[in-house]
């Protein structure tokens, strides 16, 4: 079972040799516009991460196979709007490019974008039997998104290797057996939960305008 850095415990010389191992790391988003106490957490929480990336490279050996949500184009092309999309995952992607590790896609992208088309529709506000056939749409791609993810993983990642997945939390893969998973969760990434929660039930409560 997979298991949060901050809980793990020395792992043995032999759970570290020979074995698959998956590093998987919550992608996290900010908007342009976002307001400052949001951008400190947010920015707190890469710096964790990266901290916590080069404690594990230092137990457990260098990347091998670099994977990220939402990216369809594993060459220069795909990096830059990578780099569009999230600055800080995509500078850990080059990091460890330069360091010799691949960057490989793992999405199906007709799969990935209909799963995020039904994701919006369960946002609109509408009546229960359509939001009850949208979800079931919803959670059928889902399935057979993360399904092909899973895969495509465990068709890369060899024996002795160490993968980096980027994937957003509340994912629905399954990981191969015979893989070990090190989820990576920084201290922050509470407090940004918390900020986001506390943000979206003020909004909920504001009075429209008129």
């Amino acid at each position: 079972m997979s298991e949060e850095l901050r809980k793990m415990e020395k792992p043995s010389v032999d759970s570290l040799t020979g074995a698959r191992k998956l590093i998987v790391v919550p992608l996290l988003f900010s908007g342009k516009d976002a307001p400052g106490d949001f951008m400190e957490k947010y920015n707190r929480c890469w710096d964790e991460i990266k901290a916590q990336l080069t404690n594990l490279e230092n137990k457990l050996g260098s990347i091998s196979h670099i994977y990220h949500e939402m990216v369809f184009d594993g060459s220069e092309k795909g990096l830059e709007i990578l780099e569009q999309m999230n600055p800080n995952s995509c500078q850990i992607v080059k990091d460890k490019t330069m360091s010799g590790a691949d960057f490989l896609v793992v999405e199906d992208t007709d799969l990935a974008l209909e799963n995020i088309d039904w994701e919006r529709c369960l946002m609109v506000a509408m009546g229960p039997k359509a939001r009850t056939k949208i979800a079931e749409f919803h959670m059928e791609t889902s399935t057979k998104r993360y399904e092909h993810v899973s895969r495509k993983i465990d068709e890369s990642l060899k024996n002795g290797e160490i993968g980096l997945l980027f994937i957003r939390e509340g994912h629905r893969t399954q990981f191969p057996q015979h893989i070990e998973v090190f989820n990576v969760y920084p201290p922050a990434l509470d407090d940004l939960n918390r900020w986001l929660r506390e943000y979206s039930q003020s909004m909920n409560t504001q009075s429209p305008e008129s």
